[in-house]
């Protein structure tokens, strides 16, 4: 079995070999699936990050978050401690370029929220099983945020992301569901 670091590096190569039309109608896709759940429908606060190519792309989800009046928070994350704390936002005025040219809340323009305030977690990563078995980009900044999580968790997943079985450490802690298009 391949280990975390190669099956990440091949899942990332296929996914940034995917044509831009294609990426956008499965993150359309996987979009509507979700807004079909119960857990989205019942949710009052989404948290989710802010999505850059090759994740499935989150504006849409954010977008009719807001026009549903959910609250939608997004991770500051902590380098020095691998920690997050998501905060809520309302603008995309209100983010700010951080490293890896990853797009975070800038703290003074957010407001900070409890993992007890946030009904929804969707959960970014790299490879899934259909069980709910993931990795991550390698921080482990989820697996830490998810021990004192205990609201419902889920990752949404393009068809290359879904695999049999995942190398896991035990560290890694799977989310309750799996969003995928079976082609």
């Amino acid at each position: 079995m391949v280990d975390k670091k190669q099956l990440r590096k091949m899942i990332m190569q296929q996914l940034t070999e995917m044509p831009s039309e294609q990426y956008t109608s499965l993150s359309e896709k996987l979009a509507s699936q979700l807004f079909l759940t119960s857990h989205w429908q019942q949710s009052k606060v989404v948290a989710l990050t802010i999505s850059r190519f090759p994740e499935v792309d989150t504006f849409p989800i954010i977008n009719k978050a807001w026009s549903e009046g959910k609250q939608v928070a997004i991770p500051k994350c902590l380098p020095k401690t691998r920690e997050m704390n998501f905060r809520i936002f309302s603008s995309y005025d209100n983010l700010e370029v951080v490293y890896s040219g990853l797009q975070e809340p800038v703290v003074d323009k957010t407001k900070s929220v409890q993992p007890s305030e946030i009904d929804l977690l969707i959960v970014p990563g790299v490879a899934y099983t259909l069980k709910g078995d993931r990795i991550g980009f390698g921080g482990g900044y989820y697996d830490r945020y998810l021990v004192d999580y205990n609201g419902f968790t889920l990752s949404l997943a393009f068809p290359q992301q879904v695999v049999n079985k995942i190398p896991l450490d035990q560290h890694d802690l799977p989310v309750q569901k799996i969003i995928t298009i079976t082609e």
